[in-house]
Formats: structure tokens, sequence, C-alpha cells
């Protein structure tokens, strides 16, 4: 048995790094896949690409959340595969998820995720801290998953940005099994600057506040600075001292900025 696997992929403004994303998903080693792209009102060369690919291209928005959902609605595949459109798919993840589910009897996976190689020093940095996460329980989230749980489950929450960690909580507290994998993505869109990291943690900061209002236990376990995961995997630190100090500056800048934008959001609430 070959399930069919809906690959659905949200986009804006994409066409940096599509072509990869999609190139990886078409060199599968798993053959029965679709591809769905939803598109939010590009204005570069995204739907151009994606028509490359896949004749399911659809724009709707205004959020990734609302373009997952949409994406889902429009599958036909036993099972649903979610990624971002600066993710690189290893050429054999899609056919371990299928086979360690259906083996296993699970519901989802959690695949891991990492920066890409070659991409710059703060990109270094980044995959020492994403390496950690590898067998971590906080910094997760299942984004391979039957349909019929997500259908159970309930959709994405399109009024938060933490979306991924709330449906991971979702599905989870449901009772739906999940495991994961060797495989990994790699990530194109790291940041090349403290400056971008700033401004993402500051984002991702003013949007805490309904994420922590719908999970007060796990999301203040999730913006923790001082993780058990960076001690269990301590022999990391020590390989590269230079990446090393990078990282403590990068989650100084991080949980600062991300600080600042919650406390932004409670003083001034939109």
């Amino acid at each position: 048995m070959n399930p069919l696997v809906s690959v659905i992929i949200p986009t804006k403004n994409s066409e940096k790094t599509l072509d990869r994303c999609l190139e990886s998903i078409k060199n599968q080693t798993y053959g029965n896949i679709e591809i769905i792209v939803v598109d939010n009102n590009s204005i570069d060369k995204t739907k151009e690409i994606s028509k490359k690919y896949t004749d399911n291209v659809f724009n709707y928005g205004p959020e990734r959340a609302t373009q997952s959902n949409f994406g889902i609605n429009k599958s036909t595949g036993k099972y649903i595969y979610r990624i971002d459109s600066d993710f690189i798919v290893e050429l054999g993840a899609i056919k371990e998820m299928v086979e360690v589910c259906e083996k296993n009897g699970l519901d989802g996976i959690a695949i891991h995720n990492t920066s890409a190689p070659g991409l710059g020093f703060w990109s270094e940095v980044r995959k020492l801290e994403r390496d950690t996460y590898k067998d971590d329980t906080l910094a997760i989230g299942v984004r391979f998953f039957k349909k019929s749980a997500f259908e159970s489950v309930g959709k994405y929450d399109e009024t938060i940005i933490w979306d991924d960690y709330d449906f991971h909580n979702k599905f989870v507290n449901a009772g739906f099994s999940w495991g994961r994998v060797k495989s990994q993505e790699l990530h194109l869109g790291e940041p090349k600057s403290i400056f971008e990291i700033a401004k993402k943690g500051f984002f991702y900061g003013a949007e805490y506040v309904p994420y922590l209002k719908k999970h007060p236990s796990r999301a203040l376990q999730q913006v923790n600075p001082i993780r058990k995961s960076y001690f269990k995997h301590w022999k990391n630190f020590i390989k590269n001292p230079i990446i090393t100090i990078g990282f403590i500056i990068m989650i100084l800048v991080k949980f600062s900025a991300g600080l600042l934008g919650f406390l932004k959001s409670v003083i001034f609430p939109s």
C-alpha cells in the first residue's frame, strides 16, 4: 500500500526558495504525492514557479494558518505534510514518514528541521541551537499527520501566529500518537544578521499573549531561555567555541527582543 500524501505549501513572495523546496518534493523517493500550493497574493514569480510543479495552485490568505487550512480542505490524501516554502526536504523523508506511521500505527510524525549549510555565521549558530532539539519535547510540532486526525482535532488556529505549536498541543491532548524519523528538513530562510534575529524575536513576542492564554503551562516552558536540551547536548557546544559565543549572544538578543515585544503587546494592545 502506498497511500497518497498531500503536501501543503503556503507561500508569500517565495520565489527565492520555492524552486528548491518544490524540487525536493518532486524528487522524493516516495511517488504517490500531490502538491498543493496556497499563495497569499504574491507579487513576485511564486505562482509561476509553483505551476511548473503542480496544477494545484490557489490564491488565498491572509496568513499561513488560513492558507494551510484551505489547502488541507482541498487535499485528497490519507496523509497531510505541511511545510513552509523555505525548506528543502531530504529525499527519503516522505517515504520514511509513511512507513513509520503505517508500520507502527501512528497518527503523525514530527520531522526534525535544521539550518541548511552555507548560509553564513548566524545560520551556523541557529543550526547549533536547532540540533539540540532533535529529542526535545518542547520545540516540537507534528506537521505530517493523517487527514482524519486533522479533521478530528480541528483546523490550525487562524487567530494566532504560534499555530504549529498550538496544533501539536491539540493533537497530543486529543490522544493521537506520533513519532520521529531520521530524515530532516533543511531551512533556507535563516537570519543574515543579529538585527534580523532581534526583529523576529520581537514579532513572536508581540504575538505570544493569545498562545499563552490557550496553553499557559506549556507556553511558559517553551519561552524559557534555559533549556534542558542545551545541557543534554553540551558536547555540541564545546566543538566550536566561536559558534557557541554566537549562540549565547543570539539567545540574549532573541529573548530580550521577545520580552520587549510581549511587554509592548500587553501595555499597548491592538
